[in-house]
């Protein structure tokens, strides 16, 4: 009788690192929880958002009001873009980012790489948490907005780790990551409906809720009985963001002169010569140079330049830069270039403009419309289709060349994006929240430089804007470019736009209302009036102990 020995054959290399991560996972959680458990730090916090911290506004306005109330302040996320000067620039930050996956991930089946991601996102997270960071904070986890991915695996680890060193969590709800996971898979989708229950579970008990919408709250509180104190923290801008003065704006265009030199826009534009003109602004004729130049140079030539009985300070003699009269309107729309925010939309309706202005230039002065500059700023997967799509409408020479209308895609730094809300005439909002239970932060933005915006309607998008006070509301292209056609008639000196752009300075304090129901004010001063109380609320009771 023969006998034939095979060797087993050996664990796919998935399994075997798989394993080795979660007994990675397994040392450091016994590492922590062998630990003696000091008491929390009564000042310290730690923001933990799972995406690029840079493109992360809310939470950096959130690290920068904590750090200026005292509290040493850990911001954990990604690398990427630059975080904000002002973030920077307090001593009580510290910014630590987590790795990024191993790049041989990239070359694995999705079903193997995607749970060795998420393996790898927790072994970095928990190492973080329970040994980078001293002593233990409050959490201040980033549940599913829409610069990151889904809640999973955040909220557990924060749930894990706030029974492991005794911190307090406070989660701040901009969005649901579940409906974000439906957009593409459908909301009966096995993975959403897993999705949906993990974001549930993990984040119905808190010290406390923040939510970017008072719908927003009486939603999760009804449907997921929420545990914990319930707040409605509204985005606002910060104190930077204002209205460019023409100054600000001459600056800003001669900077970005290099992006209005395309061939599209430079016969579009009105011709400038830098640096005492751009196509938006110029520095007028000095009143100095008004007077007869000296024979010889001499002191009495001199003061013949000027009368004994003109006592203007000189420095009012020396103009300053003025918006053109001839400039085209400037509109500006900040988007992802994503699925969810319909830039069809936006493109159907400056055709139905372009078309419209065309039929008019021949008719009254009065109801002409002027040209149009549409300025996207962003990043995203479907820039390239839609700007293709585009480049045959502004074609010099072509036959269906736009004669009204040019976009123009930038990439703007962080220091230029407010000087450029503050520039323009008119904001779009393109924005469609997943949820219905969110806002737009680029609505925000917009508003914080006095921009008056034409935004995308939804459910609750009227906790922001007031239709007809501090925007127009559109549900289709058509609307849209109605819109576009009454705002800007009669540009530079456009009724309709000016009273919208004066009902900036008519806006309501926070915490009062006014007539037309519509309350306005900085971060710092919403954060102050609704955080701060709490906060510090109850690092008082905790000292007293």
């Amino acid at each position: 009788m023969s006998y034939t020995a095979s060797a087993a054959a050996p664990p796919p290399l998935g399994t075997c690192l798989t394993l080795c991560m979660f007994l990675a996972a397994s040392y450091l959680l016994w590492r922590a929880y062998s630990k003696p458990r000091p008491k929390p730090a009564l000042r310290s916090v730690a923001i933990l958002v799972l995406g690029d911290i840079g493109r992360s506004p809310r939470m950096m306005y959130h690290a920068e009001s904590f750090a200026t109330n005292k509290f040493k302040t850990y911001l954990i996320g990604y690398g990427g873009s630059k975080p904000i000067p002002s973030l920077l620039s307090l001593s009580l930050v510290e910014i630590l980012p987590l790795g990024e996956p191993p790049l041989w991930l990239r070359g694995l089946p999705f079903i193997i790489a995607g749970p060795l991601k998420v393996l790898s996102q927790v072994v970095d997270i928990l190492q973080t948490l329970l040994v980078r960071i001293p002593r233990p904070p409050r959490i201040h986890p980033c549940a599913g907005t829409t610069f990151n991915p889904p809640s999973i695996p955040t909220l557990a680890i924060v749930w894990l780790v706030s029974h492991l060193r005794g911190c307090k969590v406070i989660i701040d709800w901009h969005n649901l990551g579940y409906t974000i996971l439906a957009l593409k898979l459908g909301e009966q989708h096995t993975f959403v409906r897993i999705a949906k229950w993990f974001e549930s579970y993990f984040g119905r008990s808190a010290y406390a809720h923040l939510f970017v919408t008072k719908a927003m709250r009486d939603h999760l509180v009804k449907e997921w009985n929420l545990r914990g104190h319930k707040v409605v923290l509204h985005d606002r801008p910060p104190a930077r963001f204002h209205r460019a003065s023409p100054s600000e704006s001459h600056e800003l265009f001669q900077h970005l002169l290099p992006h209005l030199s395309t061939p599209p826009l430079t016969a579009f534009l009105p011709a400038s010569k830098p640096p005492y003109s751009t196509p938006f602004t110029y520095i007028p004729p000095s009143r100095l140079s008004t007077v007869p130049r000296p024979a010889s140079g001499g002191a009495d030539d001199l003061e013949l330049a000027f009368e004994l009985s003109d006592l203007t300070p000189f420095a009012d003699k020396v103009p300053l830069p003025e918006l053109r009269s001839d400039r085209p309107a400037l509109l500006v729309s900040s988007t992802s270039w994503t699925p969810d925010e319909d830039f069809a939309m936006l493109l159907d309706a400056l055709k139905q403009y372009e078309r419209r202005a065309r039929e008019l230039e021949d008719g009254d002065e009065s109801a002409r419309l002027p040209k149009v500059l549409m300025v996207v700023t962003g990043k995203g997967p479907l820039r390239q289709k839609y700007m293709r799509e585009i480049e045959p409408l502004q074609a010099p020479g072509g036959d269906a060349t736009w004669k009204y209308v040019r976009c123009a895609s930038l990439w703007l730094e962080a220091d230029d994006y407010p000087l450029l809300l503050g520039s323009a005439d008119l904001g779009i909002s393109l924005h469609s929240s997943s949820s219905a239970l969110d806002l737009p932060m680029k609505v925000v933005d917009m508003f914080g430089c006095g921009l008056p915006v034409c935004a995308l309607g939804f459910k609750c998008l009227d906790e922001l804007v007031k239709d007809g006070v501090n925007g127009l509301v559109f549900h289709n292209a058509d609307q849209l470019a109605t819109q576009l056609g009454n705002l800007l008639r009669g540009f530079p000196t456009a009724p309709a736009l000016t009273a919208l752009q004066e009902s900036f300075q008519g806006a309501s304090p926070l915490g009062t209302t006014g007539t037309d129901g519509w309350e306005w004010g900085t971060w710092a001063e919403n954060w102050n009036h609704i955080m701060r109380p709490l906060l510090l609320h109850d690092v008082a009771a905790e000292a007293a102990l």
